[in-house]
C-alpha cells in the first residue's frame, strides 16, 4: 500500500493542546469533512453547510444524535483545494473543556471519519503538492521553536526559500547535464573545449553554492536543538547561585551549606537569541555516601556530554588541589572558566588560573550583583559556535537530513568535475550528475522512500 493509499478517507483530530483552555479544536479534512459537518452541527436558521462558500466561519450547535446540544460552536470551512490540506477543511472551535473536545471528536469519528496519525494533516499538504517536504518540516520546527531566531529560521523554511534555492541549482545541474547528453547523442559534431568549461564552471559555481548553506548548519542546528551548558565545580562555589543570575530567577535552592545541590537541576534559558539547556550540578567532592557517590558519578557524565561547560571557582579563597584538577580534567573541552564572587576581595592569582587554563576563556563574575553576566553569556554563544558570530538572518540548515543528502550532493559533483578533468567518458560524469540530483530530490521530496516519509511525519502531533 503506498503512501497515497494511505492517506486517503476523511480524519479528524484535535488540534488543540490537551487539558483545559479557553477554547478547543476539531479538525478534519478530506472528501466527507463536509458531510460529517452537517450530520452533527445545527445552524441557527437550519442553513446546510453544503450551500456555505468557502472561507466561512459560522455560528451554532453540535448535538448529539438524540439532537441534545454539546457546545455552541464557531465552524471554519475551506474548500478544497484552497484549504491547508488542499481537501475539504472543516475546523469546529469549541469551548476548552476536555470533555467537550472529545465528545465532539467522537461524534466525529461516529459518523465516518477515522482518527488521524500523527502529521497526517501535514502528510496530506505535502502528498497534495501544496508544500515540499523541507516546508513540511518547518512546520514541525516552528511548532517546537524555543527562539525568535529559530522561529524565524523555520518561517523562512516555511516560506519555500530552501525549496526555491535547491530546486534552482537542480536546474542548473540538470542543464549541465542535458549539455553532456547532448554531447553523448551527436558525437558527430564538433565539441568546443570552451563549452566544456562553460560546463564545468556552473558545476562548480552549484557547488560553491552547496558548500556556502552547508557552512550554515552549525548555526542552523544550534537555533533548532539548542546548546547543553553544564555548570560544574567544587562544593559551595556559587554554582546554583550562578544557574540562578542566569535564568534571571530564583529556580535553584541557595544556602550556605556545602552540598545543598545533590542532583541534577536542568532549566531552559533564552541567551542572545540560542536556546540554552542550563545544567546545574552537585559539587564534585570525595563522597561521603552513596547519595553522594551518585550525585558526583552524573555529575560527571553530563560534564562529558556538555556543549559548553563553565567551571565555576571562588576567587574569594585560595584554590585547592581539587580544583585544579578539575581544571586540568576539562581543558581540553569547551569551557569557561567562572571566577565568581568578584563582589568578594579576590584571594588568587588569575594570572596563574589562565597560565594552567590555556585556550579556555576566563571571567569574573558575580552571581549576586550579576555583574559580568553578559561577556559570560556572548562568551556561551561565541564557544557554542566555534568562535563565530551568531547569524540568525538568511537561509539555514537545521535538518540532519539535508546536510547529509547535500554533502553527498558535492561529493558527487566534486567527482564530477574531477572526472571531467582526468579525461573520464563523459557518460561516467553524466551518472555522477545524476546522483547528485537524486540527493537533492531526497531533500525536497521529489525522490524519497516512503518508509522515510512515514518517520518523518511520525514526530509530529496527532492535530498537525
Amino acid at each position: 500500500m503506498s503512501v497515497k493509499d494511505r492517506s486517503e478517507g476523511t480524519i479528524v483530530a484535535v488540534s488543540t493542546a490537551t487539558g483545559p483552555g479557553g477554547i478547543g479544536m476539531v479538525r478534519m479534512s478530506g472528501p466527507d469533512s463536509i458531510g460529517i459537518l452537517g450530520r452533527i452541527f445545527r445552524h441557527p436558521r437550519g442553513l446546510s453547510a453544503k450551500g456555505w462558500k468557502t472561507f466561512t466561519a459560522r455560528y451554532g450547535v453540535v448535538v448529539r444524535p438524540d439532537g441534545s446540544p454539546v457546545d455552541e460552536v464557531l465552524v471554519t470551512l475551506m474548500r478544497a483545494p484552497k484549504s491547508y490540506t488542499c481537501e475539504d477543511v472543516v475546523e469546529i472551535s469549541c469551548h476548552g473543556g476536555a470533555a467537550v473536545v472529545q465528545t465532539i471528536l467522537e461524534l466525529c469519528l461516529k459518523e465516518g471519519a477515522r482518527l488521524a496519525q500523527p502529521g497526517e494533516f501535514t502528510k496530506r499538504a505535502f502528498l497534495n503538492g501544496r508544500i515540499d517536504l523541507t516546508q513540511a518540516e518547518a512546520v514541525l520546527d516552528m511548532i517546537n521553536a524555543k527562539t525568535e531566531a529559530s522561529l524565524r529560521a523555520s518561517e523562512r523554511q516555511l516560506r519555500g526559500e530552501l525549496h526555491g534555492a535547491i530546486e534552482d541549482l537542480r536546474e542548473q545541474i540538470m542543464g549541465v547535464f542535458t549539455g553532456i547528453e547532448a554531447v553523448l547523442n551527436f558525437p558527430e559534431d564538433d565539441t568546443d573545449a570552451g563549452q566544456v568549461q562553460a560546463l564545468k564552471g556552473t558545476l562548480f559555481g552549484v557547488v560553491e553554492k552547496l558548500t556556502a548553506l552547508l557552512g550554515t548548519s552549525r548555526a542552523g542546528r544550534i537555533l533548532k536543538e539548542g546548546v547543553r551548558v553544564v555548570i560544574c565545580g567544587k562544593t559551595n562555589v556559587g554554582k546554583s547561585s550562578l544557574l540562578n543570575a542566569l535564568l534571571r530567577h530564583p529556580r535553584a535552592i541557595v544556602t550556605d551549606l556545602p552540598g545543598t545541590t545533590r542532583d541534577i537541576l536542568e532549566e531552559s534559558a533564552n541567551i542572545k537569541g540560542v536556546p540554552v539547556s542550563l545544567v546545574d550540578t552537585a559539587g564534585i567532592l570525595e563522597p561521603r555516601d552513596r547519595v553522594e557517590e551518585e550525585a558526583v558519578r552524573r555529575t560527571r557524565i553530563f560534564v562529558d556530554a556538555a556543549d559548553v561547560a563553565l567551571l565555576v571557582l571562588d576567587r574569594s579563597r585560595p584554590l585547592e588541589t581539587a580544583d585544579y584538577e578539575l581544571l586540568l580534567h576539562l581543558k581540553d573541552r569547551p569551557l569557561i572558566l567562572v571566577l565568581n564572587k568578584a563582589d568578594l576581595p579576590s584571594a588568587i592569582d588569575r594570572a596563574v588560573i589562565e597560565e594552567v587554563a590555556g585556550e579556555a576563556r576566563v571571567l569574573e563574575v558575580s552571581a549576586v550583583t550579576r555583574a559580568g553576566l553578559v561577556p559570560l553569556e556572548e562568551a556561551i554563544v561565541a564557544l557554542a559556535l566555534g568562535g563565530k558570530a551568531l547569524v540568525t538572518e538568511g537561509l539555514l540548515l537545521n535538518n540532519l537530513r539535508h546536510v547529509e543528502s547535500m554533502t553527498q550532493a558535492v561529493r558527487m559533483l566534486q567527482g564530477a568535475l574531477t572526472a571531467i578533468d582526468q579525461g573520464t567518458p563523459l557518460a561516467m560524469v553524466s551518472e555522477q550528475m545524476k546522483a547528485a540530483v537524486r540527493e537533492l530530490d531526497a531533500v525536497t521530496g521529489r525522490n524519497i522512500d516512503e518508509d522515510l516519509v512515514d518517520r518523518i511525519f511520525s514526530d509530529f502531533c496527532i492535530g498537525k
